[in-house]
């Protein structure tokens, strides 16, 4: 084995244990505390699910980083969610669902990191604004 095949098998390896670091620490995966084998089952599926998507979060967030000059501090996975979970629908008095507010500079810095823009989620919330309506 080279140097290169060396550095390459380490690196995979190191990127592996902080997945696995990373589904303890951050969703919270580092003891099972269920009652049957089935309910293990089920609770490392949601969390290997959990991981994918919190990965492909996080891979998202450090390539719209490249593009800017520097990394803000509303590009880690954390305080992306957090920024994003402040858009909201709230129900108007003429009994419509409308967004609350508008999205900010900083969301659509984050919605663009996944190929989204502000009118997809005006698009999206007059859908779900739709639905509302129907079911009611």
């Amino acid at each position: 084995m080279d140097a290169k095949d060396a550095i390459n098998l380490y690196k995979s390896r190191d990127v592996s244990e902080k997945v696995f670091w990373a589904d303890k620490f951050y969703l919270g995966n580092h003891c099972l505390r269920v009652a049957s084998e089935e309910a293990a089952s089920n609770k490392i599926f949601i969390g290997f699910l959990a991981l994918i998507i919190r990965c492909r979060i996080y891979t998202a967030l450090k390539e719209k980083a490249k593009e800017l000059a520097k990394k803000p501090n509303y590009l880690t996975v954390p305080a992306a969610i957090r920024e994003l979970e402040k858009i909201e629908m709230t129900r108007q008095l003429d009994k419509v669902y409308r967004l609350d507010h508008a999205v900010t500079k900083t969301q659509k810095v984050i919605l663009s990191a996944f190929g989204m823009d502000w009118n997809h989620v005006k698009y999206r919330a007059e859908n779900i604004s739709k639905i509302l309506k129907g079911v009611q």
